[in-house]
């Protein structure tokens, strides 16, 4: 199974048993970041995860697992990738996190290897299948960062407060500037732009979609998107066909592997009357780009801005074809 799929499959089981972020830590702001990552006078590094708990260490972290590839990204692009002595599989971006050595995968870490990696610092995407491993890993004393962002503006926030954790906020500092300008440039660009209802697609079988709370839907509500199933209570609900083809969104967004052909979408071509599949709007974005709350999904912000502005264009040209031609008296 490729990469992109085999964590798509994870991220919908995980996300069913997540740990939801208390809300002051989910609407943490950039000067908040200054507030919480602070040297004490005993030299001591404090900052506050993504669960609300404050994180100190003694000094900068030199050995550190990575236990999520979305982490892996981050940690590399705030400057300390070189201090990454194990992660799990399919952590394989940038291109040197291929040659980490591997402790387990989303459903399984192995203990053993772990403590003896001996780490300072131990970065985790909480799920269940960790929570379960999780007291065992409490024992060792080692200390837990929990990452999980739950908006864009959490990623620029979470490496400053990596770097300052690892000693290299110099050059995390400088990776969340960059991608905050981006951001502002993507938010700013689509602000204004006609609404399109959209059913962004997790997976097929079963049908899974995201609510509001998850971090894709900043991304389309930045984008000018309407999440057909924002209002849900769950964070990754189950919905069906039919309630699909009654919402009838004007595009269909799907993540997918881009070297793959767009299967997870063939089922609506079924569907003439669906206004997505009327106006030639059924989407695959890289899947990779998108399910790694990481400094690439940017990228993929990027392309799912760009699918609901084609989206628009579809609409224009729709609306042209529809009105009939008048004919002028002679």
């Amino acid at each position: 199974m490729n990469t992109s799929l085999w964590w798509q499959l994870a991220w919908v089981a995980v996300l069913g048993s997540s740990l939801q972020l208390p809300v002051s830590a989910a609407t943490a702001s950039a000067s908040a970041v200054a507030s919480v990552a602070s040297a004490t006078p005993a030299a001591q590094l404090t900052v506050t995860d993504d669960l609300g708990r404050q994180v100190t260490l003694s000094k900068p972290a030199q050995r550190v697992i990575s236990l999520a590839p979305h982490v892996t990204e981050l940690i590399f692009a705030a400057g300390a990738g070189d201090k990454i002595v194990a992660t799990v599989s399919y952590s394989d971006f940038p291109e040197a996190a291929k040659a980490i050595p591997r402790i387990g995968d989303l459903r399984q870490l192995d203990m053993e290897r772990i403590l003896a990696a001996k780490p300072d610092l131990i970065v985790v995407w909480m799920h269940g299948a960790f929570d379960r491993q999780l007291e065992l890993l409490k024992q060792s004393g080692v200390p837990f960062f929990f990452s999980e962002p739950h908006q864009m503006e959490h990623i620029p926030e979470t490496l400053s407060k990596l770097g300052l954790l690892m000693g290299t906020s110099k050059k995390a500092e400088l990776a969340a500037a960059d991608f905050r300008q981006q951001w502002q440039q993507i938010a700013s660009r689509y602000a204004q732009k006609p609404v399109v209802r959209t059913f962004y697609q997790v997976w097929n079988k079963p049908l899974y979609t995201l609510n509001e709370k998850h971090i894709i839907n900043d991304v389309l509500r930045s984008c000018g998107g309407e999440n057909i199933y924002g209002k849900l209570a769950s964070t990754a609900p189950v919905v069906s066909i039919e309630s699909v083809l009654q919402e009838n969104p004007e595009l269909i967004l799907a993540a997918e592997n881009k070297k793959r052909t767009s299967q997870m979408l063939e089922q609506w071509k079924s569907f003439p009357t669906l206004l997505a599949n009327k106006n030639q709007n059924l989407v695959a974005v890289d899947g990779d780009l998108v399910n790694r709350p990481g400094p690439r999904l940017i990228e993929g912000a990027r392309a799912m801005c760009e699918a609901l502005e084609q989206a628009r264009q579809h609409r224009q040209s729709a609306s042209q074809s529809a009105t009939p031609v008048q004919k002028v008296k002679s």
